[in-house]
């Protein structure tokens, strides 16, 4: 009895003790789940209330529209059109598979795409969108949204893409827009910040040199979804900024004109206002299609371009290096005349080659021009006379003034692809070669030959500034009204100076328009004496409009489209003494060998406003090569004046 008694004691013990450790346990459960309630609801509230939101609202950043280019009277020449693209959030996609294996029944999907793609998402964090398609049909856009709900994390979106002209006329200049890369990113804080899936960037021209102000802002939409992601409310909207829009000087109607005349050649033709230094047109040819770029170009295409052996790419107006021929020989008269090395009558002797120092110098002209003074050796561009010329100058002065009119310096700060180009000194070559300078090398410098290294721009803006009697301007491509008023300003009295003494026009006569009086404080003067540079363009009314000129076949005969200029035929080799004896013509040379064709021009001659250049590469000789390319875009650039005119009416004064 009591051994029961005493069992029944310890069970009782036995089972308090476990009834204390389960409510003990209980309580430690109870305790836990409070703090993990409270963990949960105060101190990560924030976090999950995130999370929760995250699972019902979803939020797109949208690409912001990009600014228009313009041409000066507002025609577009890259504008924006619509287009239809599908972008992903991965960490929204359960299945990429089964995401993939849909998306190839409804949209062009394949498997270099997908493999593609995958490489996109694991560069990214799971949060950021990737685009799938940037350029859906309507079709596909369609299905798309049809099925959209049985397709987590992916979204049909309707965005816009840049669109260029397909002719290409402005394809160096204005340049093209892409994908931004890794690259731009790592290179660009300012894409950093405004970075979205779908942005493009510029790559080349204006489009990378303007980028910033071009971009915009961007911009978002928030919607809410169900638990099977399908949308069912729209919250938020806010449309992105629009991009500046730009307005250029260049004038579409010209541009064409002059990427047409150029047809398949490979070379330039810049066209500048004497005065205001706008840009009229400015073409590097052969051109390319920069629509393709927008969304990708394909290898095939991308190889094509690269492998075009007249360089399609390149824009050869601020690019394209050449030595400037006898197109120098403007300036290196000029910087003779300024220095008294030489004056208009000096006389010299052309028997067709000269010996100095041992080596042998030809004229382009077997048989020598005879005795000539500096205005006919300008208009006949003898070489002889020129190496004589340069010989008393030297290279230093002649140096000196080409830099002052343009040559060996860039032209824009705006433009990333333009190179300085080469004025060459004795100073330059001890720096950079080491060695000293030779006197042969002077001589060849006086035509344009040796180390000269010009760009087509260059020239056309020694030519301006030639043909404006000789005032430095600051070339324009971008059309800002303000940043003109000080040089109108300057230009004022110049115009009306000029429409009180003008003479008539008789094609013996110099140069009509005297240099300005009282100009004003904004122009700066390049030259000594103003009669040098009339003597200079009286010159070169000559070489193109009196007989034994270079380009005399090439003249106007109406008054209203004379114009005067010079020719220029860049060597790219020596010519050797068995090629001279068989009297090879440049159409006999294999392409690769033949000279470059360069003019540069001002018209009109009795009133000049506008300035030329025109570089046609392995084109053989300037006079048949360019100057006749040069004759039709002067025309046309003349008959535009007017209405060009029309639009600057309260900027300038004329008659």
């Amino acid at each position: 009895m009591f051994k029961d008694s005493k069992q029944t004691q310890s069970k009782t013990t036995l089972i308090a003790r476990r009834m204390f450790m389960l409510t003990g346990l209980k309580l430690a459960v109870f305790l836990g789940i409070v703090g993990r309630l409270f963990y949960l609801q105060i101190s990560e509230n924030i976090k999950y209330r995130s999370l929760s939101d995250k699972n019902r609202l979803r939020e797109w950043k949208l690409p912001p529209q990009r600014g228009i280019i313009e041409d000066f009277f507002g025609k577009k020449i890259a504008g924006n059109t619509q287009l239809f693209q599908l972008h992903m959030t991965p960490e929204d996609v359960p299945n990429f598979e089964e995401l993939f294996f849909r998306l190839s029944k409804l949209i062009n999907f394949n498997e270099r795409q997908r493999r593609s793609l995958l490489k996109k998402i694991k560069k990214r964090k799971p949060w950021e969108p990737v685009i799938i398609s940037d350029n859906l049909t309507w079709s596909e856009f369609s299905k798309l949204n049809l099925f959209l709900h049985e397709m987590q994390g992916i979204k049909p979106v309707v965005a816009v893409t840049r669109k260029y002209s397909q002719d290409g006329s402005f394809s160096h200049l204005i340049g093209y827009v892409s994908d931004v890369s890794q690259s731009d990113l790592e290179n660009s804080e300012f894409l950093r910040k405004v970075h979205v899936p779908g942005l493009k960037t510029g790559k080349t021209g204006l489009e990378k040199s303007l980028n910033e102000l071009m971009v915009g802002e961007v911009g978002y939409q928030r919607y809410e979804v169900n638990a099977y992601g399908k949308r069912v409310k729209e919250l938020k909207f806010l449309q992105g900024t629009t991009g500046k829009n730009l307005r250029t000087t260049l004038d579409m109607d010209i541009q064409k004109f002059a990427n047409k005349s150029l047809k398949d050649k490979s070379g330039s033709i810049c066209v500048m206002d004497i005065y205001t230094g706008d840009m009229i047109a400015m073409v590097s040819s052969p051109t390319f299609d920069p629509n393709k770029f927008v969304h990708g170009i394909t290898s095939k295409d991308w190889q094509n371009l690269l492998n075009d052996d007249k360089k399609p790419l390149i824009n050869k107006s601020i690019a394209g290096l050449y030595p400037p021929g006898s197109t120098i020989k403007p300036i290196v008269a000029l910087s003779a005349l300024e220095n008294d090395v030489v004056s208009p009558n000096t006389t010299v002797e052309c028997k067709g080659e000269i010996e100095l120092y041992g080596h042998k110098y030809h004229c382009w002209k077997e048989k020598g021009h005879g005795f000539l003074r500096l205005r006919e050796a300008i208009k006949q561009s003898c070489d002889i006379y020129f190496y004589e010329v340069a010989r008393r100058l030297g290279v230093d002065r002649l140096a000196v003034t080409a830099n002052k009119f343009g040559l060996g310096n860039k032209v824009f700060n705006i433009l990333n692809e333009e190179r300085t180009g080469l004025v060459p000194t004795t100073k330059w070559k001890s720096k950079n070669i080491g060695k000293g300078w030779v006197i042969g090398e002077t001589l060849l410098a006086g035509i344009g030959q040796g180390y000269f290294q010009t760009t087509p721009i260059q020239l056309c803006l020694m030519t301006s500034q030639l043909a404006n009697g000789g005032y430095k301007i600051k070339p324009r491509i971008i059309d800002d009204k303000n940043a003109l008023e000080p040089v109108i300003l300057a230009w004022k009295e110049e115009f009306v100076y000029r429409n009180k003494n003008k003479s008539d026009f008789n094609t013996t006569s110099s140069q009509t328009a005297d240099p300005p009086i009282n100009i004003g404080s904004n122009l700066v003067k390049l030259y000594r004496n103003p009669e040098n540079v009339k003597f200079i363009l009286d010159a070169q009314f000559g070489a193109t409009n009196e007989p034994m000129g270079t380009s005399y076949r090439s003249r106007h005969v109406k008054s209203d489209y004379i114009f005067a200029g010079k020719t220029g035929t860049s060597q790219l080799r020596t010519i050797t003494k068995e090629e001279r004896e068989l009297k090879l013509k440049q159409k006999d040379l294999p392409y690769k060998r033949r000279d470059h064709a360069l003019f540069t021009a001002f018209a009109p001659y009795k009133n000049p406003r506008y300035a030329f250049s025109v570089v046609i590469e392995h084109g053989g000789t300037g006079s048949s090569a360019a100057a006749p390319i040069a004759k039709r875009v002067i025309k046309r650039v003349i008959d535009r004046h007017q209405l060009r005119k029309k639009y600057q009416q309260d900027l300038f004064q004329e008659v």
